[in-house]
């Protein structure tokens, strides 16, 4: 009897040894740097434990979820939308985002990326819709930046932070990409033409200042050959007033040599033909030079 009430005594305390362990094994709870657990305590949530040693009533507390706390990337979507100026264009989007709230993210949304997804859609048609085709093409970062702020306020009661909301490509279809291209030959056509006439208004305000800019160099030079007879007339003047007849008369005679000398020197002439009264005036030029000298 001994013997066997000291297997009975030692097979309580296996079991009691047992059950501390399992009770330890369930109440340690190592969670790894990339997750963290959801507890839930007879159906009810308890707790969210982070990575490191976590501590669990056993028995009574168990994981009911483990959330990956990893940045995600949903697929690639593609969608429809429509422009202000009613232009159907084709968007590529990409979204990234991670799990900020595992207890938002299970109790309150089933599927997430689905959610994500269908929220994203919603939010580029909508922030397309209110701009045309030229400022989805030209402001690509401004509607980036509104369509990511709008998703991270939607998915912000599900415990989502998003992280990037990219659009990769805006494309259109065959019979909108080929007129827009009609559209943007005809406005390089007409830039041309605007160009040239540009050129040739140029070239005409050119030439009329050339114009101008000679036309007022002539006159100056005018008002110099003018200012220059003056002055030598005035000369002139003065001198008949001081020597009299005398210098009127020694200023045609040099005049008359003048005339002369330019006639001898014309090319192609062999004789000159002068008539005797200008013989005799030049005779009495000579005399007057002569009698000056």
């Amino acid at each position: 009897m001994d013997f066997e009430q000291f297997l009975g005594s030692g097979a309580v305390f296996a079991a009691i040894a047992l059950f501390i362990i399992v009770a330890l094994f369930k109440a340690i709870r190592i969670v790894p740097q990339s997750e963290k657990y959801v507890v839930e305590r007879l159906g009810r949530l308890r707790s969210v434990l982070g990575p490191g040693i976590n501590f669990t009533v056993p028995f009574l507390d168990r994981v009911a979820h483990k959330v990956s706390i990893l940045e995600r990337q949903l697929p690639t979507a593609h969608q429809d939308a429509i422009t202000t100026d009613n232009v159907l264009v084709k968007v590529e989007t990409s979204v990234f985002y991670r799990v900020i709230s595992p207890e938002k993210t299970v109790y309150r949304i089933k599927d997430v990326d689905s959610a994500i997804a269908t929220t994203v859609a919603g939010i580029v048609r909508s922030e397309i819709g209110k701009m045309e085709l030229d400022q989805v093409q030209s402001n690509r970062n401004e509607l980036t930046a509104n369509i990511r702020e709008h998703v991270r306020a939607m998915v912000e009661d599900w415990g989502i932070e998003v992280t990037r909301a990219e659009i990769l490509d805006v494309s259109l279809d065959e019979a909108t990409r080929h007129a827009m291209m009609q559209q943007l030959n005809a406005e390089r056509a007409r830039r041309a033409q605007v160009t040239e006439a540009e050129g040739k208004k140029r070239a005409v305000e050119l030439n009329a200042d050339a114009e101008l800019y000679a036309a007022e160099q002539e006159s100056k030079a005018r008002r110099v050959l003018a200012d220059a007879e003056a002055y030598a007339t005035s000369t002139i003047a003065e001198a008949i007033k001081e020597n009299g007849i005398e210098a009127a008369q020694y200023q045609v005679a040099l005049k008359q040599v003048e005339a002369l000398t330019a006639v001898g020197q014309g090319s192609g002439k062999q004789m000159i033909i002068v008539p005797a009264q200008a013989l005799d005036a030049f005779g009495d030029a000579f005399k007057m030079l002569k009698g000056r000298g």
